[in-house]
């Protein structure tokens, strides 16, 4: 075959897959506009769904597919059409209460899209870091302990596992034989803390030893305690990206009662005072007995 019948043929090829996809297009069309159900004759369309789903969010099931999840709403759709449609029909709703429903509704939907929008706004990089640096700046310096603890119900029981300690033995096996906390199979670690997340006994006496030391048997509420100071830090301050979703969910919130109080400020509201509860009423005054020399009949 020469070049100019092969260039020929592929220009022939080139049009009939041009004009096929043109062909194809309406059908495309007509399949992307089509509606997910039609109830008589009244399509449910994807704006429908939509709003299913985001009514529905709370109660759908996690474990769906997006598949069974629009199949679902497709039929819920289909049944509120149904039966709201049957509802009229046999007038079960008197026209004013729906009518003031729907009022109720279209308020309580523009309120909600207004805050919310409003709370978007407000959170922008520049507020959330101006709040965090703001923030930052008023934490004390606070101390924090790492320590390490032998927790036994008697004196005399935590008198022989600080011998032992003391002498030598390795805290962490000691506390992980003897110790009642449930904790102690990490040898009685108890990681960071401050001396307010513990009773006043056992932080005294870990916040007053150095890194290494072992304190004398403590009492407390739980029992006898010995306890080794693994380290003494200034307690860090979290970082910007630990509290971000904290600081949002602040800036959003502080934004739409800003919104509400403006709002209050400037409206006229009449809104009488509840009644005063009022005073109970005296109890009645009990019978007289009669007297036991009473004159009988």
């Amino acid at each position: 075959m020469t070049s100019s019948r092969r260039a020929r043929l592929a220009a022939s090829m080139l049009g009939g897959a041009a004009l096929l996809a043109l062909a194809t297009l309406p059908v495309l069309a007509e399949d992307a506009a089509k509606p997910p159900a039609v109830v008589n004759g009244q399509p449910i369309t994807e704006k429908d769904i939509a709003i299913a789903s985001e009514d529905l969010a709370s109660g759908l099931p996690q474990q769906m597919t997006p598949e069974q999840k629009r199949d679902y709403l497709t039929s819920y759709s289909v049944d509120m059409a149904l039966v709201a449609a049957e509802a009229e029909k046999e007038k079960v709703v008197d026209q004013a209460d729906l009518d003031q429903r729907l009022a109720y509704f279209r308020k309580k939907i523009l309120m909600e899209q207004l805050l919310t929008k409003v709370g978007k706004d407000a959170v922008t990089d520049e507020a959330m870091r101006k709040l965090y640096d703001d923030t930052v700046k008023t934490i004390p310096p606070e101390q924090e302990a790492h320590a390490r603890h032998i927790l036994l119900e008697t004196e005399d029981e935590a008198k022989k596992a600080y011998d032992r300690v003391k002498g030598g033995e390795d805290f962490s096996k000691v506390a992980k034989e003897l110790s009642k906390d449930p904790g102690s199979s990490d040898g009685g670690d108890l990681g960071w803390f401050t001396k307010d997340r513990m009773v006043k006994e056992f932080a005294d006496a870990a916040f007053a030893l150095k890194p290494g030391e072992i304190s004398q048997p403590v009492k407390s509420q739980f029992g006898w305690h010995v306890i080794k100071l693994e380290e003494l830090r200034q307690k860090p301050v979290p970082s910007f990206e630990q509290v971000k979703p904290q600081i949002e969910t602040y800036l959003q919130r502080k934004a739409q009662q800003d919104l509400i109080l403006k709002l209050r400020g400037t409206a006229k509201i009449d809104k009488p005072e509840p009644p005063k509860p009022s005073e109970p009423a005296a109890p009645p005054a009990p019978a007289a007995p009669a007297p036991s020399d009473a004159p009988k009949p």
